[in-house]
């Protein structure tokens, strides 16, 4: 037994890694690359991982779900998200309210019930900043208008998300639907997520400085490990989803002075289970599915209102000198948290397995579109050197 989980873990470390490097080399996110890998060791295909009886996989996955969100957190500064302004704010919005109601009203229209439809609708609704940035980075348009406005959205984007997933989760042990028990859960998520920044501020600068008296080696990697894990265990035990509260860990120690030292002490662990947790997914797929005529055309109408909604949205902009379509065509790619998303619904019988195929496929589709999209917008209005950089 040790022997095999030795050897599955080789494997999946040495061929993501490896293919999130050929994913970044032809322009395209790491993510991608360990998507493609996942699916092909999974047992549609070669059959080399088989997600559901293996533990230990399961466990590694689950704990990269909680650093990659904890990692999002960390990388999100409260203060700035406090001052995007009503545009981006706006745009956040939007581009929440479009997507999430054109993908329900497909699913809800094709006769699935109305969990499944609002579950799938919530999914859609977060956008994978990690594509749209590496493409802006490329043209020095991080700090323009349209990079500004975009950065802000996309964070309020994946904070609402994951209140939707909490409030899902806690409508599923429900069992039920309804306006009150929604109103009750999306207060719950709202208070936990504040009532985590605010106590865990005070507390987290205290356990880091108990390490370094202490003199305990990698003390900043072991606080980071404690506290992600600890609030994502609160979460779990107010009902909550365990990645709210991994979240909340990452805007808490964001704010202290030791912020960078953190990333830098979590990126080899984060280096390893993340993967994981991407391979993991993608070898939940079902590849047959791909081939199934209904089910590619639900893929086509479900990205449809995924771009949509998001184009719709950055037209939606209030009065502003940002070009409109770059904003919108930059909250287009899917990722992290519809993964978070797709393997939770999949895991708790929410989502059948063409449903989950089909999302990941969603993916796939948002993430390799995007790119080509938004290099050409932004082309339009750059100077030849820039272009150039594209």
């Amino acid at each position: 037994m040790m022997e095999e989980i030795l050897l599955q873990f080789f494997v999946i470390i040495v061929l993501a890694r490896l293919a999130g490097w050929l994913s970044e080399r032809v322009g395209q996110p790491a993510v991608l690359g360990e998507l493609l890998v996942g699916i092909a060791l999974g047992p549609s295909l070669l059959g080399f991982i088989h997600p559901g009886e293996s533990e230990t996989l399961a466990f590694l996955a689950e704990f990269g779900i909680i650093i990659l969100l904890f990692q999002v957190g960390l990388e999100s500064n409260i203060y700035k998200l406090l001052r995007v302004g009503p545009a981006a704010t706006a745009v956040a919005l939007a581009g929440i309210a479009l997507p999430f109601s054109l993908a329900y009203a497909v699913m809800f229209s094709l006769g699935y019930r109305q969990m499944v439809s609002l579950f799938v609708g919530a999914a859609l609704t977060a956008t994978s900043i990690g594509v749209t940035m590496r493409i802006f980075t490329a043209a020095r348009q991080v700090d323009t208008t349209e990079g500004r406005l975009i950065l802000g959205a996309a964070v309020i984007d994946d904070i609402l998300a994951l209140i939707m997933l909490s409030v899902l989760t806690g409508l599923l042990e429900l069992g039920r639907v309804s306006l009150v028990d929604t109103g009750k859960i999306s207060g719950y998520a709202i208070l936990f997520l504040v009532g985590a920044i605010f106590i865990g501020i005070r507390f987290a600068r205290g356990l880091i400085r108990l390490l370094d008296r202490l003199k305990i080696e990698r003390s900043f990697a072991i606080s980071a490990v404690v506290f992600a894990t600890g609030l994502a265990y609160l979460a779990e035990r107010v009902g909550l989803s365990t990645i709210i509260g991994a979240f909340a860990a990452g805007l808490v120690l964001e704010q202290t002075e030791d912020k960078e030292h953190i990333e830098d002490r979590i990126k080899p662990i984060a280096d390893i289970v993340i993967p994981i947790f991407f391979v993991y997914a993608g070898a939940l797929m079902d590849v047959r599915s791909v081939f199934d005529l209904k089910i590619a055309l639900l893929m086509l109408a479900l990205s449809g209102a995924a771009i949509l909604g998001k184009v719709g949205a950055g037209y939606l902009l209030p009065r502003s000198r940002a070009n409109r379509l770059v904003v919108g065509l930059g909250m287009i790619p899917r990722g992290e948290v519809v993964l978070v998303f797709a393997q939770f619904g999949l895991i708790q019988g929410v989502l059948p397995q063409m449903l989950y195929s089909t999302l990941i496929m969603v993916i796939l589709l948002t993430t390799v579109l995007a790119p080509p999209l938004l290099r050409r917008a932004l082309g339009r209005g750059l100077d030849p050197p820039q272009r150039d950089q594209l």
